[in-house]
């Protein structure tokens, strides 16, 4: 007789809003190539500096930023009058937890802070 496999537990509700949030994150192009431009980098950046390197103006750079560091993936602090961004690398280094926990494979680690 075989023995029944025993399902993997469900993604449960706040996991699967918090999954979702992250993907929609990264939905837009212009914001993975942010992602993209700050990994490479490696250090903070400012608004003026990542304007300079991408094709858009300073609003539409602002408003990406604003969606990167509602989820984490990008990390902001005030200096002055500006704010400078950083990659939150322990953020996307958990990011295919998200998958994982889609497809019930196990899952570790958290979208935090650094």
């Amino acid at each position: 007789m075989k023995e029944a496999s025993i399902p993997a537990p469900l993604v449960d509700k706040d996991s699967a809003a918090t999954y979702a949030s992250w993907f929609k994150a990264l939905a837009d192009p212009t914001r993975i190539q942010m992602v993209h431009l700050l990994a490479r980098a490696g250090r903070p950046m400012s608004v003026g500096q990542i304007v300079e390197q991408a094709p858009i103006g300073q609003s539409t750079v602002s408003h990406h930023l604003k969606v990167l560091a509602e989820v984490r993936f990008v990390l902001a602090e005030r200096q002055g009058t500006s704010t400078w961004y950083v990659i939150n690398s322990r953020c996307l280094t958990v990011f295919p937890a998200a998958l994982r926990a889609i497809l019930a494979e196990p899952v570790e680690g958290q979208c935090d802070g650094p």
